[in-house]
């Protein structure tokens, strides 16, 4: 009764309306996500924060986001889903002109803790929309949409806002959501309407799961903290660090405990986890958010730490990825709609190892600019495949009735693995640097050749320059930078060899997927537990 009573239902505007529609306010909050990174020495020296101080304007929106994504499901069935989109959007857009107008930096990340709450609610039920508007066989091609926005966003962003706080002012990074929030505001007001499954029910406003909530607040804050400061502090070293990396073991084992037995009305519907296929896709998102955004992190820091590049010219590293998203989209979506979404995800799994693989063997101290931007298209190109399957596989055998919550859950996990790719990728660059300088300094010694030589040609120029005083100072100065720039480059390279065996083992995990037959109209198998 309940697939016949699903399937009767369909949306009175063009689907496609309402996919672009909610697809504009997603496209809006993800690229909050990214937009803001280059700009943090403007917001620090414009308000006179530290650099430490000022990267809490990305610790607190990405916390606060973090907390409402796996509450979109109980938001959405207390205020029906329309109207806690509607909500979230206004939020958003408010924030963001408080943000702009901030005075000082204690009220701007008051005001990105505001902006992050709004936008949490913006991926997840935008992609619940598009799951109930387009029929199980056309959810790959409306996925492909969404895609665009989650892949696209994240890469674009630091070009934009690099761009923007160059030629204008950091504060122009968030009223450039003015417009867009208010014009997916009229639309979403217009076209999009709730299904009979997700309708409003006041009565359970004050119903409020507060432990989960508190625990939910916890967790996320603590693990958040952890990351974003874990490198500055010198990791579990830091008593610092320690604290909260307790907190957050003790919150999120709490946390699930509650979730799954204490709660009358659970936050998280956790028993989706039962379903095999469910939680293999989760898995599969985590990897799949961290491998995006790492790389949108480690590239540019490259371009910048080691060849000296702009922020503006690195975040341009990442624009001929984007161009490539826009034709690879609509043909992963298409490949949905043909082939088993599980061999997609093995296949563009596959791709992406064989991306790593060539970063790793071209990544030098002499590459250049447009090997860069290759690499990036390289890397990026076989994301849409792995996004939109796992996208479309994750509703395999579950009713259209846990949408908001599968939505939810799914971001969730994106976005945390995200975050957690990113710490440790960039600590993995710091441990592998060091070792490598360790290993290197075996080789600067007056009885190493190789260092005399290189000794003595730099003696000579800085002698023909500076005069002979100090000429073997300096030269021993610029050996030691050398080295320490050959180091960092190592380590680079390992991350990406290390990324390369990890999207090798996720070719393997794809095949516990259920395998579907799109050919055959059979979008949805049978729930396998």
């Amino acid at each position: 009764m309940a697939g016949e009573y699903d399937a009767k239902w369909r949306p009175k505007v063009n689907p496609w309306l309402i996919a672009a529609t909610v697809a504009l306010a997603a496209f809006m909050e993800v690229l909050d996500t990214s937009i803001a990174n280059v700009a943090l020495p403007y917001i620090g020296g414009s308000l006179g924060a530290s650099n430490d101080e000022s990267t809490w304007v990305l610790t607190s929106y990405l916390v606060a986001n973090a907390i409402v994504l796996p509450m979109g499901g109980w938001a959405s069935s207390v205020l029906g889903r329309k109207r806690f989109f509607m909500c979230c959007i206004v939020v958003f857009t408010v924030s963001s002109l408080l943000c702009g107008i901030a005075p000082s930096l204690p009220l701007l990340l008051i005001f990105r803790v505001f902006q992050g709450a709004g936008g949490g609610g913006l991926q997840p039920m935008a992609q619940a929309i598009m799951a109930d508007s387009f029929e199980p066989r056309l959810r790959g091609l409306a996925f492909a949409l969404y895609g665009l926005v989650a892949v696209l966003a994240p890469s674009i962003g630091p070009v934009i806002g690099g761009w923007l706080t160059d030629s204008y002012s950091w504060r122009w990074i968030f009223y450039i959501n003015l417009p867009v929030g208010i014009l997916a505001f009229i639309l979403t007001g217009r076209l999009v309407e709730d299904p009979p499954w997700s309708q409003s029910d006041l009565k359970n406003f004050f119903k409020v799961d507060y432990i989960g909530v508190a625990l939910l607040v916890l967790s996320m804050g603590s693990l958040q903290v952890m990351l974003d400061k874990g490198e500055e502090k010198d990791w579990f070293g830091s008593h610092f660090i320690l604290f909260f990396g307790i907190t957050f073991a003790v919150t999120i084992t709490l946390l699930f405990i509650w979730q799954w037995w204490g709660a009358k009305t659970p936050l998280m519907e956790l028993r989706l986890f039962k379903n095999r296929n469910f939680a293999t896709c989760c898995f599969l998102m985590l990897l799949t958010g961290g491998l995006l955004n790492a790389t949108t992190v480690l590239q540019p820091q490259f371009l910048q730490a080691q060849l000296g590049y702009t922020a503006t010219i690195a975040g341009l590293s990442l624009a001929g990825g984007g161009v490539a998203l826009l034709f690879v989209m609509p043909l992963a979506g298409q490949a949905v709609t043909r082939f088993p979404a599980r061999n997609i995800i093995a296949f563009g799994f596959a791709v992406l190892a064989l991306a790593y693989w060539l970063t790793a063997t071209k990544l030098n101290l002499g590459m250049s600019f447009h090997t860069a931007e290759w690499l990036r298209v390289v890397q990026i190109g076989s994301i849409p495949l792995v996004f939109i399957a796992i996208t479309t596989a994750v509703y395999f055998g579950l009713p259209r009735s846990k949408s908001n919550q599968i939505s939810g859950l799914i971001n969730f996990v994106r976005n945390i693995g995200g975050s957690i790719l990113i710490a440790l990728t960039n600590a993995a660059v710091t441990e592998r640097g060091q070792f490598h300088q360790d290993q290197l300094m075996k080789y600067v010694s007056p009885s190493s050749s190789n260092y005399q030589q290189q000794l003595g040609r730099y003696q000579g120029t800085f002698t023909t320059k500076m005069g002979a005083a100090n000429s073997q100072h300096l030269a021993n100065g610029q050996i030691l930078n050398n080295l320490q720039s050959q180091s960092v480059t190592l380590a680079y390279v390992d991350v990406f060899w290390i990324l390369f065996a990890a999207s090798c083992c996720m070719v393997l995990l794809a095949f516990l997927l259920q395998k579907n037959n799109p050919r055959a109209g059979a979008s949805e198998p049978v729930a396998a537990h």
